[in-house]
């Protein structure tokens, strides 16, 4: 749509250049006006071009004004400012282009050269999910489907940390506290994931009552990396569990992915010792032989400001507020000049084991994984795993990615920083170019949340900050239980002769826009202070404002075919009108401005990739919805009542194209639109 009105544009100006000047232009950007009477484009042109030609912007915009005037679709070119160029455009011939546009609101773009992976979830898979694993699986599920709409290959992998200390210490639970045998842990009923939860912080009690109990973790770490043991098949048994748990939990919000990659695959496979290797022989590492680093291999990294942002610096206590999994494991502060990639005993950090995975991401690590189907859903989306053991021969190539987004807390930064050190380490620059983090802010909760979701919280309270560590934590699950709740109760009040079926079905997908948006509403390095009545609202900057504005547009036409006006005979009158003439006055601004705004999705998905920023797509979606909700709210505009046909065509053309539109950006956000509110 926009963008390629504004290539044709480009190239016209282009022409403009060569023929005023003999020069060539390079890239060519627009901007949009700040208001509609100083036109609908405007571009810099001239003024990139002042410094080659040694003369005056103004004089050579005026130029470029003079030629532009002439192009097919602009109705007239004018110098503004220091000597910008802003053009008008023919309204009835771009409307009745983007209209046309807008039946496809989102035309699959040409395919971007390469692969991409996007990681997101990697929950330690030790105990349920809560909200602060939410907003990572939503940013990152997010993010894979503006990709894929701008012409992106990409998998989704969620990373299974399934031979930490986190799920040793769920094991030590059932070993110690429970004394529970592998046969009894398997006939536990219910909510696994949720009765994990609470043994895990009664494991950590069980550490602080006596010295010698911590020493159990070690043991039971050490019986897991070796593999082979009861031990180490009671903790596969509990990791497995609780990752069906974890990807139903993702479910419900239409959160799924394509490879679940196993640590303990990373480790049986020697992934590590490969990297070793090839980090050695780049001389990319050395052997620490003296001082507190004695004996440890390091990655050379340069002085770092440890209090410098995104440095991985942490308060004391902020590890229990943050969301717990392989991306918050306790990052180094970045004061050292070298970082540790394997300890003075041997053993390896967690960032080394990253570096060797991010290698195998990128195709730079000569060993691959072997794979077999974890499931197959009834739409015939398969999900693999990892393996260690035989690999099915039907699996389809993983890894070899061009780019790779980890969507990790933004407390990780600087283990992040040393991973991509470690890939340009190794001469691989382009590929560490192409690795990115998405980091992420913690999520709080707002005190009347806190108190609805069963939290002791003082009247005068503030945000209510969560520990799984502690068992103090909201359960996902829990969360969407409570909005479902709470949107049920609202549709009863509504409309209390609804079907059951209908309302539970509305409710659920009224729940999954509300924590959709409202957690893509803000950037993602901004603290999230979640709150159930805001999340909810019907009004307002929320998931079910936009919800209600699709629903509200298509029910316009459901009350236009009753009163007897076809919608499909309405949208060819339209097309075959002189828009130009339907667009002139108030009503004729208001429907342009409007077309101009929704014409623009794709330079906004464009610009969210570019920014790895998703919020962007959010807040223009809002945007949409709230200025058409500005136009058709006005009785004056009404369909029902217009005052002629075509202007009745003109109406149903606008609210066509806002329906189309709409939904494509609510499809983008992973927003379910109901059939009715």
């Amino acid at each position: 749509m926009i963008l390629a009105l504004q290539s044709r544009l480009a190239d016209a100006l282009r022409t403009a250049a060569r023929d005023a000047f003999g020069v060539e232009l390079g890239a060519v950007g627009f901007q949009y006006p700040p208001d509609a009477a100083m036109g609908d484009l405007a571009s810099n042109a001239a003024m990139a071009l002042a410094r080659s030609q040694r003369k005056n912007p103004k004089e050579i915009a005026a130029a470029l004004a003079e030629r532009m005037a002439k192009v097919p679709g602009v109705t007239r070119a004018e110098v503004a400012g220091a000597g910008f160029l802003n053009l008008f455009l023919d309204r009835g011939a771009a409307v009745r282009t983007l209209a046309d546009g807008l039946q496809d609101p989102m035309p699959q773009p040409p395919r971007v050269p390469g692969h991409a992976i996007v990681e997101h979830t990697s929950i330690n898979p030790n105990k349920a999910a809560h909200v602060g694993h939410l907003r990572n699986a939503i940013l990152g599920d997010t993010f894979v489907r503006i990709l894929r709409a701008r012409g992106h290959d990409v998998g989704v992998q969620n990373y299974i940390d399934d031979t930490g200390v986190q799920v040793a210490d769920v094991v030590v639970g059932f070993l110690h506290i429970e004394n529970k045998s592998q046969a009894e842990v398997a006939a536990i009923p219910g909510k696994f994931d949720h009765y994990c939860w609470d043994l895990y912080a009664r494991v950590g009690d069980f550490y602080a009552a006596a010295p010698e109990n911590k020493a159990k973790q070690a043991e039971v770490l050490h019986a897991i990396e070796a593999g082979g043991n009861e031990i180490a098949s009671l903790a596969e048994h509990v990791a497995s569990r609780i990752v069906a748990c974890h990807l139903e939990t993702m479910a419900r919000l239409g959160i799924r992915y394509e490879l679940l990659a196993h640590e303990s695959d990373i480790l049986r496979l020697h992934f590590w010792n490969r990297a070793f290797a090839l980090l050695k022989d780049a001389e990319a590492i050395r052997l620490v032989t003296e001082g507190k680093q004695n004996g440890c291999w390091v990655l050379g990294m340069g002085k770092a400001d440890d209090d410098a942002p995104g440095s991985g610096r942490r308060s004391p206590g902020d590890e229990a507020q943050r969301p717990e999994g392989r991306d918050s494991l306790p990052a180094r502060a970045a004061v050292d000049e070298d970082k540790i990639l394997v300890r003075s005993n041997g053993t390896v950090t967690y960032t080394g084991k990253d570096i060797a995975y991010q290698l195998w991401k990128l195709g730079r690590l000569d060993r691959d994984f072997r794979y077999r189907l974890y499931r197959a859903e009834p739409d015939g989306h398969r999900v693999w795993q990892t393996t260690s053991g035989e690999t099915d021969p039907q699996a389809p190539r993983f890894g070899n990615a061009r780019d790779v987004y980890n969507v990790i807390d933004v407390g990780q930064s600087y283990p992040q920083r040393v991973v991509k050190a470690g890939v340009a380490a190794l001469g691989y620059e382009r590929e560490a170019a192409g690795t990115h983090h998405l980091a992420y802010e913690k999520v709080v909760l707002s005190p009347e949340t806190a108190r609805a979701l069963g939290y002791d919280v003082a009247e005068d309270g503030g945000v209510v900050k969560v520990s799984g560590r502690k068992g103090l934590g909201v359960k996902a699950d829990d969360l969407v239980d409570a909005l479902e709740k709470k949107a049920l109760a609202e549709i009863a009040t509504r409309d209390p002769e609804r079907d059951k079926a209908q309302s539970e079905r509305t409710a659920r997908e009224i729940a999954v826009g509300a924590l959709r948006y409202f957690m893509l509403r803000y950037g993602r390095t901004r603290i999230l202070t979640f709150d159930l009545e805001e999340a909810l609202a019907f009004t307002g900057e929320t998931g079910p404002y936009i919800q209600n504005a699709i629903v509200r547009a298509r029910n316009i036409f459901t009350k236009l075919e009753a009163e007897g006006h076809a919608v499909d005979v309405l949208l060819a009158r339209a097309r075959a009108l002189d828009l130009g003439a339907l667009l002139d006055g108030e009503e004729g601004a208001e429907i342009w401005a409007l077309a101009l705004l929704m014409a623009r999705s794709e330079e906004v998905a464009e610009a969210a990739v570019a920014a790895e920023e998703p919020s962007i797509v959010a807040r223009h979606a809002f945007t949409v919805a709230q200025a058409f909700h500005g136009y058709y709210q006005k009785p004056k505009y009404s369909l029902l009542h217009a005052e002629s046909e075509d202007r009745r065509a003109l109406r149903v053309l606008v609210v066509d194209a806002f329906v189309r539109q709409m939904s494509a950006l609510a499809g983008l956000l992973g927003i379910p639109v109901p059939e009715r509110m």
